[in-house]
């Protein structure tokens, strides 16, 4: 990992998506054990993986993990706080103002 440069690497992975009235969900899990870091990006290769009304679908693909450079890894440490506290000033309530 360098100060400007990108590595990538594939890893296997498990694509699990689920699409009922209890739940609704996708989740991805990386099966070598890789740790995504901050500013790192992650995509799974291959066609959607769609779930039709009331099943539960798991799949196995491969992922392209794109690690960040040191500075991009440096900068999502320093903003990641100030963009987490955007989502925080927004609140849902049955409330309307006027």
């Amino acid at each position: 990992m360098g100060l400007f440069t990108r590595n990538t690497e594939t890893a296997p992975c498990t694509v699990e998506v689920c699409h009922k009235f209890e739940e609704l969900s996708a989740h991805v899990r990386l099966d070598n054990g890789a740790v995504i870091h901050p500013g790192d990006s992650v995509q799974v290769q291959g066609p959607p993986v769609m779930a039709p009304w009331d099943h539960h679908v798991v799949e196995r693909r491969t992922a392209k993990i794109t690690r960040a450079s040191a500075l991009e890894r440096l900068w999502t440490r320093m903003t990641g706080d100030l963009e987490f506290m955007e989502l925080c000033e927004f609140s849902f309530s049955e409330e309307a103002t006027l």
